[in-house]
């Protein structure tokens, strides 16, 4: 029997496709999007599912490869306690307090806690 004629054997294995940083970011960002499934994103560009919430996680902490992306911190908000509200209000002033969570430590500023303040904050904790 001649080895040419037979049909070829189709592998169910399929060569991995490399991804840029930019077309990672891009399957991400589309999944961000209100509405997104990422069931649905990841079948449109070809791609497990998992590997793009993967891709997500990475994006989300700012390490996807050279991400451009903005860091994002978990935020709580919490209400005012009851004690906090009465002080600030004797001092005429509005008193709060900013607790930021760290893996091995606590921020923590308290008194007038001021767009300016919380922005410098943030910047520092992103850089």
């Amino acid at each position: 029997m001649d080895p040419t004629s037979e049909p070829p054997v189709e592998s169910r294995t399929t060569a991995k496709r490399f991804r840029s940083a930019e077309e990672k970011r891009q399957i991400v960002e589309d999944t961000l999007r209100p509405g997104a499934s990422v069931t649905q994103v990841a079948r449109a560009h070809g791609v497990n599912r998992d590997q793009v919430f993967h891709w997500r996680r990475l994006y989300r902490q700012g390490r996807l490869e050279g991400s451009g992306a903005a860091k994002l911190l978990a935020v709580r908000v919490a209400g005012k306690r009851v004690g906090e509200a009465g002080r600030g209000a004797r001092r005429g002033g509005s008193a709060g307090t900013m607790e930021i969570e760290l893996p091995r430590a606590t921020l923590r500023i308290t008194g007038a806690v001021d767009v300016a303040t919380l922005r410098a904050a943030l910047e520092f904790l992103a850089a």
